[in-house]
């Protein structure tokens, strides 16, 4: 346990799970990488009862010698061998009888979408071992995890069948916080200043995993470099892998990130069915509301002129797959590609536009430095196609104490210096913003900058500062 880093509010949940006096079934679920299986084989790997992994891809018979060889390791030693998985659930039963009158018994099955292959019908025996036996024994403590999370949803979270309100607790586990990130790292050893730690949750995301990969002797730079544009980098084809771990089609998926990773304000279902030439139908839905489920996607509501109230609009926040399609994806030979890419404007436009989206990752934070995490609000984005020119501002606070916090987000390694044109930009977009939407509350310019707003004749316009030291809170 004393290796897991944060994960606090999930640790003390399972820790009354396990605890409570009734039986528990848990589904864990969240993208690959997150760390799902670390956190509960570190909290609880000793005292599990019984333990067994899913197969990525693998067929029924992989699948199925996998439950039987984790069978044998916890004490099942007989010669016949089960062929379906109502069988194999039964003598998983038969060895915990002897063990649920008077212990408790943890039973953590991991990757449980691998087991449910074609024509298998695991779901069905499943089902049947919890709800015919297993929910009516108080000891028994149920965890399944995986990284399927569309699948997880299906069928555990929002099943219709026999498992439909059978589960007692949900638990996604979500990329790590930059707090999170800056307390792995020092846990590990890195020496790296928090503008360091902040460019690589820009690359990697808040995934624990792909830290691991990184070597703490070498710059960003150098790691950078060495993982996705090394002749072996191991992050060279990791996008790939990802989106067919998680999605049976992953086409469509792809098809989707790939026109939001080419429009930095978010697009509508139609622009998105459009661009992606997809049928905007019930498909379409489903396929967005598990990109938001694996934490690829947000969406949010624009106040803009024609369009309609609460209509949807999707944006890519997953900092990994942005920078994916931002540079990773490029053919290159260049092993120091990104070393050369340093200072450039292309870099410099990705760092302006990946900082924008740790923003939005970090609301809370954000909230909590303005005084405002008490206060019911409202947050999106707003963009105006009506003014010249074109308007649009990144962030909006919308607050029940009757003001708003106009967020402008700038990345730059010194102190942002606001210019007489700028301020003048900025009132006129501010302008602009309160006649389209008539908004009534108190309106206050807030900068979210790395460095903080220095200090000149027209800095007297930002009412609100934050820096990037407000982020790691």
């Amino acid at each position: 346990m004393s290796n897991i880093i944060g994960r606090d509010k999930e640790i003390k949940a399972l820790q009354e799970y396990m605890s409570s006096g009734k039986a528990e079934f848990i589904a864990v679920y969240g993208r690959r990488r997150v760390g799902k299986t670390f956190l509960i084989r570190e909290l609880l790997g000793n005292e599990f009862t019984f333990e067994v992994s899913g197969t990525i891809n693998g067929k029924k018979s992989e699948q199925m010698f996998n439950f039987i060889q984790a069978l044998r390791r916890y004490g099942y030693d007989r010669t016949d061998i089960p062929t379906d998985w109502n069988q194999a659930f039964g003598i998983l039963q038969q060895m915990l009888e002897d063990k649920v009158g008077c212990q408790r018994c943890i039973i953590f099955i991991d990757e449980l979408p691998c087991f449910d292959t074609t024509k298998s019908d695991f779901i069905r025996a499943f089902d049947h071992f919890w709800n015919g036996w297993a929910a009516h024994h108080s000891n028994i403590k149920l965890i399944v995890c995986g990284s399927a999370t569309s699948w997880m949803v299906d069928n555990i979270i929002d099943n219709h069948g026999g498992l439909h309100n059978r589960i007692t607790h949900e638990m996604h586990l979500r990329p790590f916080t930059l707090a999170e990130t800056e307390n792995y790292f020092k846990e590990y050893g890195f020496e790296w200043n928090r503008l360091s730690i902040l460019q690589t949750y820009m690359v990697l995301g808040g995934v624990p995993y792909y830290y691991s990969l990184l070597d703490k002797k070498n710059s960003l730079a150098q790691n950078i470099d060495r993982l996705f544009f090394g002749e072996d980098g191991e992050m060279r084809r990791e996008h790939d892998r990802l989106f067919k771990s998680l999605f049976a089609s992953p086409d469509s998926y792809l098809s989707i990130i790939k026109v939001l990773s080419e429009n930095k304000q978010g697009l509508s279902r139609d622009e998105i069915a459009n661009k992606a030439k997809l049928s905007n139908n019930g498909r379409l839905s489903k396929m967005l509301t598990n990109l938001k489920n694996c934490d690829f996607i947000r969406s949010f509501n624009v106040k803009e002129k024609k369009i309609k109230a609460n209509a949807q609009f999707y944006q890519l926040t997953d900092l990994f797959t942005l920078f994916h399609y931002t540079f990773a994806q490029k053919t290159t030979t260049d092993e120091h590609y990104w070393s050369n890419m340093i200072g450039t404007s292309r870099m410099n436009s990705w760092l302006g536009l990946a900082f924008e989206r740790v923003c939005l990752l970090h609301i809370p934070q954000i909230k909590s430095t303005l005084g405002i995490d008490r206060i019911h609000t409202e947050y999106y984005s707003w963009r105006s196609k009506h003014s010249q020119p074109a308007a649009q501002i990144d962030l909006i606070i919308e607050r029940a104490d009757n003001l708003v916090n106009v967020c402008e987000v700038k990345y730059s390694e010194f102190p942002y210096s606001i210019s007489k044109a700028e301020e003048t930009r900025l009132r006129n977009r501010i302008g602009c913003f309160q006649e389209e939407t008539q908004t009534r509350g108190g309106l206050h310019l807030t900068f979210i900058t790395t460095f903080g707003v220095k200090k000149n004749m027209y800095s007297d316009c930002v009412r609100n500062e934050l820096t990037m030291d407000d982020l790691f809170r």
